[in-house]
């Protein structure tokens, strides 16, 4: 699941050059497969580093419901038969 969000939210870039954003996948404790989407910000005021991280945490929202309404692990399945 970690990297279909990934795929979903790494096409809206930043609007503004002042900030960065950096995604990468982790894996949890006693797992084999990245299952933690790690993301990082950096901005130059603090300010900035608020919009954009609401902005993300919005996007990120609409992500997981669409994930939730669609079950995306029964569709993984699906594709692998």
């Amino acid at each position: 699941m970690a990297f279909s969000a990934l795929r979903a939210l790494q096409v809206d870039a930043e609007l503004s050059p002042l900030v960065r954003r950096q995604f990468s996948l982790a894996v949890g404790e006693n797992e084999q497969d990245p299952n933690i989407l790690r993301t990082e910000y950096k901005a130059t005021t603090n300010r900035m580093l608020r919009v954009a991280v609401n902005g993300f945490m919005e996007s990120l929202g609409v992500v997981l419901q669409v994930m939730e309404e669609l079950d995306v692990d029964v569709l993984a399945a699906n594709q692998g038969s």
